[in-house]
């Protein structure tokens, strides 16, 4: 059956590759980025592939600003049913360097973006007596240096996404959260430029701890997604699942 589906931060990476996963799976699809015109290759690559998509700019952490979009999404594509909280951003930093600030961007990104979505889509979602919300955590959410505001947005969005569980069950709606290891993307290589390291060495690097011997790719996330989301999922709820190459981060 085709569904509405909203996928945030849709303009690259595991947002992208899910966005195009949900839409191979028959659904139409809303990719959400803060920047309209850079969702413009996923909504390509859907459209080319057969598929329905939309580009919808908005920053989710800004509430009249996804009301709009949720809006604009319903009015375009019909009521929305499933929803993807993939948007994020990273500031990372020691905490005794961290900036206020840049605690803030994280926390207002991650958990208040999921936060103001999941309310927004809810609505539809208890209209229709089905819904699927998959929120985005990580293997930070167990702890990792210089990411003290990021490792506690993932973490908290564990705990939002148990609730959710709990709280919209007796609709017919699931949620369930991703906890990606590590995944290669344009945000990992921008780690890697940080800490001053070739972005293949740093990937190296990190492979060596990694059981299976390679690095994530967004479509390990998106298929992951793509479980949460199918009809068959619908007793599975409340849960964390680790997509990390091994049991341990």
């Amino acid at each position: 059956m085709t569904r509405i589906a909203i996928v945030t931060g849709a303009a690259r990476g595991i947002g992208a590759a899910t966005a195009c996963r949900l839409a191979e799976d028959g659904h139409a699809v809303a990719v959400v980025d803060l920047d309209q015109a850079a969702c413009a290759g996923t909504v390509d690559a859907i459209r080319q592939a057969g598929g329905r998509a939309i580009a919808v700019g908005a920053d989710v952490s800004d509430a009249d600003a996804v009301d709009a979009a949720v809006a604009r999404v319903t009015e375009e594509l019909g009521a929305p049913t499933i929803l993807v909280n993939n948007a994020g951003i990273l500031r990372d930093n020691l905490l005794f360097k961290m900036t206020v600030d840049d605690w803030d961007a994280v926390m207002n990104v991650h958990l208040r973006g999921a936060f103001l979505m999941s309310k927004a889509v809810q609505k539809h979602q208890v209209e229709a007596g089905w819904g699927r919300i998959v929120n985005l955590s990580s293997t930070s959410a167990l702890g990792n240096r210089g990411q003290a505001n990021y490792s506690a947005a993932k973490a908290g969005m564990q705990g939002f996404t148990k609730t959710l569980a709990i709280e919209l069950g007796r609709y017919n709606v699931t949620a369930n959260a991703i906890a990606p290891g590590f995944i290669s993307t344009d945000m990992t290589r921008a780690t890697a430029q940080r800490l001053g390291v070739e972005f293949d060495d740093f990937v190296g690097h990190m492979v060596k701890e990694i059981p299976v011997g390679r690095a994530g790719q967004p479509e390990d996330i998106a298929a992951a997604a793509s479980f949460f989301c199918k009809e068959e999922a619908g007793f599975v709820t409340g849960q964390v699942l680790y997509v990390a190459g091994g049991p341990r981060a």
